[in-house]
């Protein structure tokens, strides 16, 4: 679990209740569910009609990494792999068969299978690339759901400041009515530009680090098959890898 986003989740919001609480604010103050309606509605609508369904629910999908982000274990992949490798000078590629059906990595299991099936070390790179590429692309356009909200919801807020606003003179002759309309104006402001740089804009940074982390682990899968193939020395192989290891 990832206690570092929990603990940033609340100290943001508790920054903003309590800087509003210590200057003599009440809490009630800060609940609008009118500007609440506007800045989430808006903001969804809008990215809703920005990405197709597949990224958007891929966003949603990935969005738990903020909390319990994908178990990556580079290291134990490479002792993995340089065992791969010793089994493969040992008894032959053939003898990886049975590695096959116990890797849980379906990104591993593959090249694995293109190791055995005997292609060229060029060919296993290649393919292996294309699924690479392609899955990083994809949870890229993914976590950039999470940027395009952040990117909406201030302007959404900014309108629904003007709708609050235009309430308020629609009533100049109503005192009663120009309290709602007025709280509804800045409350939305705040909504809008808070979600977004509390939440919106620090879950799409936050994913895209993942992403790429996870990339690097399977261009280090990539290398080690790679190199399985062109029949490097198992510790050749253990010394290039932990290249990778973002912690010596």
């Amino acid at each position: 679990m990832d206690i570092l986003s929990i603990i940033g989740v609340l100290v943001g919001f508790s920054a903003i209740i309590g800087g509003n609480l210590m200057a003599g604010g009440e809490l009630d103050s800060l609940v609008n569910f009118h500007a609440f309606v506007i800045v989430v509605g808006g903001t969804l609508g809008a990215t809703l009609l920005q990405f197709p369904p597949k990224v958007f629910l891929r966003g949603l999908q990935i969005s738990v990494w903020i909390i319990v982000p994908e178990k990556l274990q580079m290291s134990k992949q490479i002792d993995k792999i340089v065992h791969w490798s010793s089994m493969a000078r040992k008894e032959g590629l053939l003898g990886l068969e049975t590695v096959i059906d116990n890797e849980k990595d379906s990104f591993a299991k593959k090249g694995l299978q293109l190791l055995v099936d005997g292609n060229e070390p060029e060919v296993i790179r290649d393919t292996l690339e294309v699924e690479l590429a392609t899955k990083e692309h994809l949870d890229m356009q993914a976590a950039k759901v999470f940027d395009a909200m952040g990117g909406y919801s201030p302007t959404i807020g900014i309108m629904g400041a003007v709708i609050g606003l235009i309430h308020v003179m629609q009533n100049l002759a109503k005192p009663e009515l120009l309290g709602s309309g007025i709280a509804t104006a800045f409350v939305a402001t705040i909504y809008g530009v808070g979600l977004a740089n509390l939440l919106f804009i620090p879950i799409a940074n936050k994913l895209k680090a993942h992403i790429f982390r996870a990339s690097q682990a399977r261009e280090m899968i990539i290398e080690g098959i790679s190199s399985i193939a062109e029949g490097e020395n198992p510790r050749n192989i253990e010394l290039k890898l932990s290249g990778f290891l973002l912690e010596k």
